[in-house]
């Protein structure tokens, strides 16, 4: 475990590219793919670093739409209308939030630069021939093969689960549908009576800790589980650690649970900071219950939504490491006793909850709509249709140049030709 892990792109999405491979290649799949009897009104896809999983549109001849299951930002919101602008909209992978300063500004035009340029030249190429090889299934069931970059941009909708509470506020297209938080049943589930008793008896308050599935507690070096409850055991809270295994010489005020409700847990009034690796889920229901939180990410986006948390005051970051007991006493200490944190989420939670319709019957309602309009042809951006040349106007920019120097020629004709004149008269 260093203080940071190294997180390539370039591995990410040859990830993707191999999973969508494995699921597209799966036996079962293959068989729903050619068989002719199998129709969809709609299909969704998630979206996540390639473009691939719009080819089921073109084998089933239905509308399609995207998830995002990040933040908006310009790779997806491309497909739909085009890269947002960097001078106000951070990169997937940048914890910066508006309004930028000059440095960050030119951080965003910058990886928004490398980004284009890397998906146009190493991403797309390695997509389209991935694509081409899927070309006979489309074929078979008599469709068209339609081109990969038509198809890709073909989207009728795009579900983000995202909200302004959890983030920044993008300017997004009438094709982009905000159900951030669509995953959280506001029906929240009673604990088991034991989980029920040790948080009502908390009369301290309960700190949560869970590092999700990426990272489970049990794989945590033993020196390093050792200094977490040599840390825990110094609290007065109550410590409630999601943890997958036995574990024994527990101190009185510790609790281990191999598995409970996240949503339950967090909904207790008496439960006070949740410690998280910070991935986008866990980001949302920290917004949703109000609880602030201490993020240990450890991989992806978690240290974006993090370092994000951080800048609007409702957390602070921990990084993995093997001395990381102390920085969490600290952080914890600094959380507990200092009102800011909880009363900034309670803030983004009143902003959460005060929307017209729950963020599952929004998904619910836009799902139908698409199905209903057949691909809501009216909600798709024109921006999709207009060249890049036009976006930035450098045709007007061509012809008011081709103008100019038309001018300028002319006027030194007239220069000329007047003291062509001149020296004439002085001749004779």
């Amino acid at each position: 475990m260093n203080k940071g892990v190294s997180f390539s792109i370039f591995d990410f999405f040859e990830t993707t590219l191999n999973i969508f491979n494995m699921t597209f290649h799966n036996d079962n799949v293959q068989k729903l793919l050619r068989d002719p009897k199998e129709k969809f009104d709609v299909i969704i896809a998630e979206w996540m670093f390639n473009e691939l999983y719009a080819t089921f549109s073109a084998v089933f001849g239905a509308p399609y739409i995207w998830v995002s299951t990040v933040q908006p930002h310009w790779m997806v919101l491309r497909l739909i209308d085009e890269a947002s602008n960097p001078a106000y909209t951070a990169d997937s992978h940048s914890p910066s939030v508006p309004p930028f300063s000059f440095y960050e500004r030119v951080q965003q035009l910058f990886f928004q630069i490398v980004g284009i340029t890397v998906q146009k030249f190493f991403f797309d190429p390695k997509i389209e021939a991935v694509y081409d090889d899927l070309a006979p299934i489309i074929k078979q069931r008599g469709s068209e093969v339609p081109k990969f970059d038509e198809l890709k941009y073909n989207a009728s909708l795009m579900l983000g689960n995202s909200h302004v509470s959890m983030g920044s506020s993008p300017a997004l297209p009438q094709s982009y549908k905000v159900v951030g938080g669509y995953h959280i049943d506001t029906n929240v589930k009673p604990l088991p009576a034991d989980l029920q008793k040790i948080m009502d008896d908390a009369k301290d308050g309960v700190i949560y800790f869970s590092m999700g599935s990426n990272l489970r507690s049990k794989d945590l070096p033993s020196e390093v589980t050792q200094s977490l409850l040599k840390v825990f055991s110094s609290l007065k809270q109550t410590v409630m650690w999601k943890f997958e295994e036995v574990l024994p010489g527990l101190p009185e005020n510790v609790h281990i649970l191999k598995w409970a409700s996240q949503h339950s847990i967090l909904a207790h009034p008496n439960c006070k900071l949740f410690i998280t690796h910070g991935g986008l889920l866990s980001s949302t229901e920290t917004i949703y219950f109000a609880k602030p939180i201490i993020g240990i990410p450890v991989f992806a986006d978690q240290f974006v939504n993090v370092d994000r948390a951080v800048k609007v005051g409702i957390a602070k970051r921990v990084d993995l490491s093997f001395t990381m007991a102390d920085e969490l006493k600290a952080a914890i200490e600094e959380m507990l006793n200092n009102p800011s944190y909880t009363r900034k989420v309670e803030e983004l939670s009143f902003v959460y909850h005060h929307r017209p319709v729950s963020p599952g019957a929004e998904l619910v309602h836009w799902v139908e709509h698409v199905a209903r309009t057949r691909g809501a042809p009216h909600l798709r951006s024109p921006a999709l249709h207009v060249p890049l040349y036009q976006k930035m106007y450098l045709d007007l920019a061509a012809v008011v140049f081709i103008i100019l120097i038309a001018i300028t020629k002319l006027i030194k004709r007239l220069f000329r030709k007047k003291n062509t004149e001149k020296k004439k008269k002085k001749t004779n």
